[in-house]
């Protein structure tokens, strides 16, 4: 049939494609069969395997070159360093930690302004001995990572601008150098780190140089050691001048830099009658006619309780009047009520004596209460109660209590007041008629007697300030109150005229060098700072009576006390023994206290 003929011829032409295909296919094959072994590895020469156990190594020297490398070579003779054949007994990268040989990537924020993160350096802090060795440290520290940059709060660790991340330890040691900046060590504290440490030698035979070298340079440190104090004072300039500052120190006058500190805690129920600062301690002594007296720490800044009180001691049926420290040691107080008797109180073994009446002179000192102890510490001054004749002092010895002399003022209405020379040889006293006399304890007479210019009845008086006449105990100034409110204050150089004569002369009313007119009651309260530049005078019949002059100018201070300091009826004032404290007792048993800075 035609139709048929194209579709046999079609499938006949097929599979001869077909056919043809799978014959070239085959070929193919059978070309690429050589070819493939052609490619084979052909056996290593002798040269090929030397340079390969060169460079990899066989099994006998593959651990020995290892770890060789040209940049572990010495700077001597470039030998490599390496593992020897001793190697395999040190320890080597099997005594280490797995966390040691790894690092991790922590991130952190972005840096502010694409600055780049920079690693701080981490400082050698100082060498901690056995004993400020930690207790537990924590080896996470190492790989904590804090950036001190984008802290605003830890910006101030930086020790310089470029520091920015630090480990955990190096965070640590700034955070604690930042804290003994802002609360240095006390003075105790580094006392005790200076102080150097005994060290005993080795005495034994069988000790070995080495031993001795190292006990002897122990020893050379610790003299180094006990040298630090007096090199440091030596390097350290600051300390000249803060002499220097002590000695020019002056108070400028008419304004005063003066602050109020923490008041005394502990409130008497009566009126104080007497403040009095240790001569060598911080410390306060008050009383009150409550027959209680305090001991107080002077330390505003003490945590819980500002100015903690000490001690106190309570004597019954004893209205304390008055209560002084034994100078120059402070170890031992006198007190005394208006009373027959007069008690002393031993601080270093705490037993209270009583002197009940004075041999010979009892009918003539019926009360103890107005008496005034000399700076060197060894009399008691007592005026008595009698007034015939004038007034009476008598003065006995504070350890023996034995009577020793009598001093007799002929002014009317007896002694308003005395206090002894800053050399304790002599004492002034103060009638209640104006009249002064300077009396010697070597002569046992007055040397001079002068009157106060325009007093009308003498109430107070006080001596104060350095480099005064030697023939009247070294005195500079002494100050003389009066019912009046007048408060006189004369320049004792200024008292003495010239004489041919050994006996000494003086004006008989002198002119005072400036009279004080702020008060308007009689004065109560006269006191010169121990440096002999503040004057206090105060009256406790009116409430906020209280002045401070400035000497040698002789002027009242105009910006203290205002209308809004709390001070009272005054009952006593008393200053620091650096000048730098002031305290007021009132009426109400309430003790204030202000700090003078300038």
């Amino acid at each position: 049939m035609p139709p048929n003929q194209p579709v046999d011829e079609m499938e006949e032409d097929n599979h001869l494609s077909s056919s043809g295909q799978e014959e070239s296919d085959f070929a193919s094959d059978e070309e690429t069969a050589p070819r493939t072994r052609r490619t084979q590895v052909v056996d290593k020469d002798s040269d090929e395997e030397e340079l390969e156990r060169f460079v990899l190594g066989d099994t006998a020297n593959f651990r020995e070159n290892l770890f060789r490398s040209e940049l572990w070579a010495d700077d001597t003779g470039g030998a490599l360093v390496g593992f020897d054949d001793g190697a395999e007994d040190e320890p080597g990268l099997e005594e280490i930690d797995d966390a040691d040989l790894f690092t991790f990537d922590v991130g952190g924020a972005a840096p502010v302004g694409g600055k780049e993160l920079v690693v701080a350096p981490v400082t050698k802090g100082q060498d901690t001995t056995e004993k400020d060795q930690p207790a537990w440290e924590d080896s996470d520290d190492e790989r904590l990572t804090i950036s001190l940059a984008n802290t605003t709060q830890l910006r101030k660790l930086r020790i310089s601008e470029a520091d920015d991340v630090v480990n955990g330890v190096e965070y640590t040691r700034r955070l604690r150098q930042q804290y003994l900046r802002l609360n240095p060590l006390p003075a105790w504290a580094r006392e005790a780190e200076e102080r150097p440490a005994k060290r005993r030698r080795r005495s034994s035979a069988a000790a070995s140089d080495s031993d001795i070298s190292e006990d002897e340079a122990n020893d050379e440190g610790g003299d180094e050691m006990s040298a630090l104090p007096l090199d440091k004072f030596l390097r350290d300039a600051s300390t000249f001048n803060s002499i220097k500052s002590q000695r020019a120190k002056k108070l400028r006058p008419e304004v005063i830099d003066i602050q109020r500190s923490r008041d005394i805690p502990d409130t008497h129920k009566d009126e104080v009658t007497s403040l009095t600062f240790h001569p060598k301690y911080p410390v306060l002594l008050s009383s009150s006619t409550s027959s209680i007296m305090h001991l107080h720490h002077i330390a505003p800044s003490a945590h819980p309780t500002p100015n903690p009180l000490l001690t106190s001691v309570q004597v019954k049926q004893v209205p304390v009047r008055r209560a002084e420290f034994v100078h120059p040691t402070g170890d031992k107080i006198f007190f005394a009520g208006r009373r027959r008797y007069i008690h002393s109180w031993d601080l270093a073994t705490g037993t209270i004596q009583k002197t009940n009446k004075m041999v010979g002179h009892q009918l003539e000192q019926r009360t103890w209460e107005r008496f005034r102890l000399s700076p060197c510490g060894q009399y008691l001054g007592i005026i008595a109660s009698t007034r015939k004749g004038g007034g009476v002092i008598n003065v006995v010895n504070s350890n023996t209590m034995q009577w020793i002399a009598a001093a007799r003022l002929d002014s009317r209405g007896g002694i308003a007041d005395f206090s002894w020379w800053k050399n304790s040889h002599g004492l002034t006293i103060l009638g209640r008629g104006g009249q002064v006399g300077e009396w010697s304890m070597a002569t046992r007479r007055f040397l001079v007697i002068w009157n106060d210019e325009g007093s009308n009845g003498g109430t107070v008086m006080a001596l104060g300030g350095h480099n005064g006449p030697a023939p009247l105990g070294g005195d500079k100034w002494i100050a003389i109150g009066s019912n009046s409110g007048v408060t006189n204050i004369y320049d004792r150089e200024a008292l003495i005229l010239p004489s041919s004569n050994e006996e000494l002369e003086v004006k008989e009313r002198p002119e005072p060098n400036r009279r004080f007119m702020q008060l308007t009651t009689p004065v109560t309260i006269l006191t010169f700072s121990p440096d002999g530049q503040l004057l206090a005078f105060a009256s406790k019949h009116k409430k906020d009576a209280l002045r401070l002059a400035h000497l040698p100018s002789c002027t009242v201070y105009r910006n203290w006390p205002t209308e809004q300091t709390p001070l009272g009826r005054i009952s006593d004032v008393a200053f620091g023994r650096k000048s730098d404290m002031l305290a007021v007792g009132n009426d109400a048993g309430k003790i204030r206290l202000w700090e003078i800075r300038n």
